[in-house]
């Protein structure tokens, strides 16, 4: 069962973004309240160094004295539409926490304005620019929620087509896969989602997809070949509209030979994550997945 908080913080979630046609609201509207999520300072005991090179924007966030460790590069949700390094930085400063690591948190070009393919473009950007400051592959885990856990699936797809070196794994939150919005759980859980109902999910799709066809592998992840990938951890709620996008991803990874693993909470929102450390929930998760960067990036 959900704890308390948990639950307090699903009813909230319902009266402010639920209720609201998050499809039609502006980008900035949205980024703004998302930002209220995130801190509006670096914690206790944590530093942020903003970044702005060329094309490759974002913040470092890591605590306060690191000098040895993983990197972690993260995107962060938000449909494609909206969120920022800021939103997620609860997510951000935990994971640097627990797992000793520093997170590069990007800021990618949002639509409409920049439609599909520009995101994973910046992706793939960001990816390049760490790799040139001498961040070594294997020292290196992709993450991302949402729509930023669907752009970490594309990055990955782009390393293996651009033949560039993968990095040690991959963690997904409740990640977009399926632009073409197929999944039975769109429907299924439509009532129990706490953030989204799916005209919100589908018409937010077009916004990114432009001309783009919605099952085109580097916008929809869930269509594409996934054979050569690094190892790859998913989490979802039962409870969300999503459901299907993470459940169908992982049965083809495992098709494809990829290690993958995908943990399933109940009764959760969807990201629960970013709102570490506000119910227990978060800290698991933050937890779960220090223990795979720790597993992934000391090998060898």
């Amino acid at each position: 069962m959900p704890s308390l908080r948990a639950h307090l913080v699903k009813f909230y979630l319902k009266r402010i973004m639920k209720s609201k046609p998050l499809h039609l609201m502006p980008s900035s509207e949205l980024t703004a309240g998302a930002e209220r999520v995130g801190y509006r300072r670096a914690p206790k005991g944590a530093l942020f160094h903003p970044v702005d090179a060329g094309n490759v924007k974002g913040e470092w966030h890591q605590t306060d004295g690191f000098e040895h460790g993983p990197t972690v590069l993260y995107f962060h949700g938000g449909g494609y539409y909206y969120g920022s390094a800021k939103s997620h930085s609860r997510a951000t400063f935990g994971l640097a926490k627990a797992a000793g690591a520093r997170v590069f948190s990007q800021n990618y070009r949002l639509a409409p304005k920049y439609p599909f393919p520009a995101a994973v473009d910046d992706a793939i950007a960001g990816y390049k620019w760490l790799l040139e400051q001498g961040v070594k592959p294997e020292h290196l885990i992709v993450s991302g929620d949402s729509a930023g856990g669907g752009l970490s699936l594309a990055l990955l797809l782009s390393c293996r087509s651009e033949n560039l070196p993968m990095p040690a794994g991959a963690i997904l939150f409740s990640p977009w896969t399926d632009l073409a919005v197929t999944g039975a759980s769109m429907d299924s859980n439509e009532k129990t989602d706490s953030m989204f109902r799916k005209i919100h999910i589908v018409e937010g799709a077009k916004y990114y997809l432009g001309d783009a066809d919605p099952k085109t592998p580097l916008a929809s992840p869930l269509y594409a070949d996934h054979s050569g990938l690094p190892p790859i951890l998913t989490f979802v709620s039962d409870d969300e509209a999503l459901l299907d996008d993470s459940t169908r991803l992982h049965e083809r990874l495992l098709e494809a030979d990829v290690d993958a693993e995908l943990i399933i909470e109940n009764g959760l929102p969807h990201d629960w994550h970013i709102f570490h450390p506000k119910f227990p929930e978060t800290s698991k998760t933050i937890e779960q997945s220090a223990k795979f960067i720790h597993a992934r990036t000391t090998k060898g």
